[in-house]
């Protein structure tokens, strides 16, 4: 199934003469910045919180919400997938633009429409993939300022490219990853691509996997960063992996140059 979704109803003008469940699969992109990521939170603004309410508003009832990523506090989406379960007959496209209209302009939804109800954002994913920009330039750039790591020393994008290979491939990445409550079992993920990228000043870096541990990308790209240095050789990262202890790996990552890019159904 690709991303598009091309099997769910993108109108909605069939939806109103619905009488049962239906299970609608929202896109939207977020700013991060203001959110301690996705997930409800006590005592911290999170971006389902916002956006439970504003459902709230238009239909009165919270149904069975399902994200497709945790996403931790300053990470942006441009693509987040959202599922939920609800009896309300509102038509798919009424409801993106009446959210659109209650929803602060930091969260957008992109597109609602009906899907099969064994559908669900997070387990029907086959893969995701992440970006991670940084501002490589001696003088910051104030139009990325919580967009992008500005990182003042030049990088070797091809170094780095080279050397982020090692990343690809079915590993455990119990090296790359912090660890808490939220991870338990297998650590095994299988990384499809990783790739580092120079347009001018801005450095991208890429990577699409069928799942990703709890600040696995940033710590990731923050042992490239240490490559950079010379405090970690690129050959080292096969040694890294082979580990399974965080330790070995370069510090994580500052969030804000996190983006949830793309998720593939």
């Amino acid at each position: 199934m690709s991303s598009d979704m091309s099997g769910g109803t993108n109108n909605g003008m069939n939806s109103g003469m619905s009488n049962g469940m239906r299970n609608l699969l929202l896109t939207i992109s977020y700013d991060g910045t203001r959110f301690h990521g996705w997930q409800i939170q006590q005592n911290a603004v999170t971006v389902q919180q916002v956006f439970q309410e504003s459902l709230y508003k238009i239909i009165e009832q919270i149904p069975d919400i399902k994200g497709c990523s945790r996403t931790d506090s300053g990470v942006h989406a441009n693509m987040y997938c959202i599922s939920m379960k609800t009896d309300h007959p509102i038509p798919a496209v009424r409801l993106k633009a009446a959210l659109n209209r209650y929803l602060p302009k930091s969260i957008a939804v992109l597109d609602c429409k009906e899907v099969p109800m064994d559908f669900h954002a997070r387990y029907s994913c086959k893969s995701k993939r992440y970006i991670y920009k940084i501002w490589n330039d001696e003088v910051r750039n104030p139009f990325l300022e919580g967009y992008a790591l500005h990182y003042r020393y030049y990088l070797d994008e091809k170094l780095l490219n080279k050397a982020s290979q090692a990343y690809v491939g079915k590993h455990d990445f119990t090296s790359f990853c912090t660890i808490d409550k939220r991870e338990k079992g297998d650590f095994t993920r299988n990384v499809k691509l990783f790739s580092v990228e120079r347009n001018d000043k801005l450095i991208t870096m890429t990577v699409e996997a069928d799942g990703f541990l709890y600040n696995m990308v940033r710590i990731m790209v923050g042992t490239l960063l240490r490559i950079q240095q010379g405090k970690i050789k690129p050959e080292e990262i096969p040694y890294i992996i082979e580990q399974k202890n965080r330790k070995f790996a370069g510090p994580t990552a500052p969030a804000m140059g996190l983006y949830l890019d793309k998720v593939n159904y």
